[in-house]
């Protein structure tokens, strides 16, 4: 009885450690996403005001924003 109680602590434990490792990585993944949406919604603020709201440049910018916003909307659908 008195091993049983061991292993199933043990057990218990490891669980405990999986499950907040995972949801660190999952907050760590979040924020890495965040910041590159960030960065790219500031690329593209900083071209419309370099070159003009139609520019070559500017649709680049867009569409790298919404490379970003897949990106991360894959990675959630892609974990959960």
């Amino acid at each position: 009885m008195h091993r049983l109680l061991k292993v199933l602590a043990a057990l218990i434990t490891a669980l405990m450690l999986f499950g907040s490792s995972a949801i660190a990585i999952a907050a760590d993944r979040d924020k890495k996403c965040e910041e590159r949406i960030h960065k790219a919604e500031d690329n593209l603020r900083r071209a419309i005001h370099r070159h003009g709201e139609h520019s070559r440049q500017v649709e680049q910018k867009r569409h790298q924003l919404e490379e970003a916003k897949e990106r991360c909307h894959d990675r959630d659908h892609d974990h959960r």
